[in-house]
């Protein structure tokens, strides 16, 4: 009979220790698989078509959400809306939509019932103890999985403690392309904090800016060398030069180990040197892809987000107080950027760009 799988996980902010049931999926059904498996239930159907089928009905509870309607299916699921906010008083302004709306998928009772009544739990082992970083910050930057040479990089999670003396024992950055650095120069190391300054190892080409980061430790003196790699993707800064001349150089962004870059920065308007970041966002429902220019804080300043759609030229502009007014890029591969962005960010990459006047 089939199992669900669950795995017991140890939580480290309660005293006493305490653990919680975590559910393990055995696989990932996503459109293709589901509508194989209606054609297996229903042969008189082409799987294109019920796949068709399934994504249309998918997006018709979108658009009757944002219509302000909600989808009941019986003995299945509700789809409808909730709003996170507080007011001081009922005449206070709302807060901004992406702020306080969510969307919401809850499970009648007659579904849930059912899926209990049929389940066997099969209870994994615990994982093995391994360092696991959940967060990697520029301290000099303040940002969030960028890797700064002139900065201090720290990293947060559990079980990071090493002794960077012993020979197997190491924090290490690589790039994705090319590249591998052992690292030497530590502010300090803890089990729950580790701070470097980082040394970054130089990439075949300048575009391929994307490195991983792991360290590798023993638990007790004779035991097994423990190695975490961080789950996100780092980047280094890019430097675009001579942007006071009519035609500045072009600069690879927005790429990943590619020998050719994905997109190019052919020019703009800036009246002084700055530094912004570009922010790559794809939605993974329409699967259409939007860019803009953003301040170096988080949730600051951002100019108007363009679409892309294809390879071609675009022109993103600005935001308020910038000296950069526009920037001119060229998406050379639209197909493996949505590609790089959907699989190894998560559907949002960040670049931080260096802008110099010569």
């Amino acid at each position: 009979m089939a199992t669900v799988q669950v795995r017991i996980e140890g939580n480290a902010l309660t005293t006493p220790p305490s653990y919680s049931v975590r559910f393990v999926p055995k696989d990932t059904l996503g459109y293709d698989e589901l509508a194989a498996e209606v054609v297996q239930m229903h042969p008189n159907y082409a799987q294109e078509d019920a796949k068709t089928i399934i994504m249309a009905a998918m997006e018709r509870i979108g658009a009757n959400l944002i219509n302000g309607n909600q989808t009941v299916l019986p003995d299945a699921f509700t789809f409808g809306l909730s709003f996170s906010a507080r007011l001081e008083s009922p005449d206070d302004p709302l807060p901004p939509v992406e702020d306080m709306l969510n969307v919401r998928v809850h499970a009648s009772k007659a579904c849930t019932e059912t899926v209990q009544r049929a389940v066997q739990i099969e209870r994994l082992p615990m994982t093995e103890k391994a360092p696991l970083i959940t967060a990697a910050e520029d301290t000099v930057l303040g940002l969030k999985d960028i890797l700064h040479s002139g900065g201090a990089l720290q990293l947060t999670g559990s079980n990071l403690l090493f002794d960077p003396k012993k020979p197997d024992e190491a924090c290490v950055i690589e790039g994705t392309r090319s590249g591998r650095t052992v690292q030497t120069r530590f502010v300090g190391i803890a089990n729950t904090e580790v701070t470097l300054l980082p040394d970054i190892p130089a990439q075949n080409d300048p575009w391929n800016n994307e490195y991983t980061l792991s360290i590798a430790t023993h638990y007790t003196a004779n035991g097994t060398l423990r190695t975490g790699i961080y789950r996100r993707k780092l980047r280094t800064p890019l430097t675009l030069t001579n942007f006071g001349h009519p035609n500045p150089p072009d600069v690879g962004i927005l790429t990943d180990k590619a020998a050719s870059p994905y997109v190019t920065v052919t020019g703009g308007s800036l009246s002084a040197d700055e530094t912004v970041r570009i922010q790559a966002i794809l939605d993974l429902h329409t699967g259409s892809l939007s860019l803009n220019l953003l301040d170096m804080t988080e949730g600051g300043r951002a100019g108007a987000a363009v679409q892309v759609l294809a390879n071609g030229a675009y022109v993103l502009p600005g935001f308020s107080g910038s000296a950069l007014s526009s920037l001119n890029i060229t998406v050379n591969n639209f197909a493996d950027l949505v590609k790089m962005i959907r699989s190894g960010y998560s559907s949002r990459l960040v670049e931080v760009l260096v802008l110099k006047m010569n």
